[in-house]
């Protein structure tokens, strides 16, 4: 049993244990997720986050659910779900890959720090789990690295790049990661920042043979073509 981030209300004890031991409960509780009240919505993608980290197995006939709630409107109900889909992600990585457009809006979600952040995870281990994945993932990943470089949340984000780094990534994109990680590894302001990007990039210089390693080239917009033309 996974330990909890945190001290779980007694609505949330109580809900957790009805579901975990009644299957009319839980299929009520999915149904919670796409209701009008959003205390309801809310308190129903918490209780799935938390059922993801004890039973997964018990949310696999809901996944498509779970997918349809990433359009709720609330930050809440989004940031729960795609954590739930990130511990959903290691035996069911193509069923929860259908959250990948949710997760894209997520990640550049203007409001909520923990929506952005719950989103970067769930790109990061999906995308880990396959080298086509990690192609389809990277173009967003490396969007968002540059936008919430500065930002509090980055220092997570390094941690799910490092995961991301590890796993079945192409080497195009291992060699563009370290590309866009390689100055806060030689230069990052900040003990931790220099140190984390330095352990993935080295881990990936290593681990790929690179040699000058290139940032991603950014894209050029038609409207930007056409200026330069004239």
């Amino acid at each position: 049993m996974a330990e909890e981030s945190q001290e779980l209300s007694i609505e949330e004890v109580q809900a957790l244990a009805t579901v975990e031991h009644d299957r009319d409960a839980l299929a009520a509780l999915i149904d919670d997720l796409s209701g009008r009240s959003r205390l309801k919505r809310q308190l129903a993608a918490r209780v799935v986050h938390l059922l993801a980290e004890r039973e997964p197995e018990l949310l696999e006939p809901y996944i498509s659910d779970l997918i349809d709630a990433l359009y709720r409107p609330e930050a809440q109900t989004r940031w729960e779900i795609l954590d739930a889909c990130t511990l959903l992600v290691p035996e069911h990585a193509k069923e929860v890959g259908a959250a990948y457009d949710g997760a894209e809006d997520a990640l550049f979600d203007d409001l909520s720090a923990a929506l952005r952040l719950s989103a970067f995870r769930f790109l990061c281990a999906w995308g880990a789990t396959e080298r086509g994945r990690s192609k389809k993932v990277w173009p967003i990943l490396d969007e968002a690295i540059q936008c919430y470089h500065g930002d509090l949340e980055y220092r997570d984000m390094l941690g799910c790049l490092f995961a991301f780094a590890d796993g079945k990534i192409e080497g195009s994109v291992a060699g563009e990661l370290s590309g866009r990680l390689q100055f806060d590894a030689e230069n990052g302001k900040g003990s931790y920042l220099k140190a984390r990007s330095a352990e993935i990039y080295n881990m990936l210089v290593k681990r790929f043979k690179l040699d000058h390693p290139q940032k991603r080239a950014r894209a050029v917009s038609k409207q930007e073509d056409l200026d330069e033309d004239e």
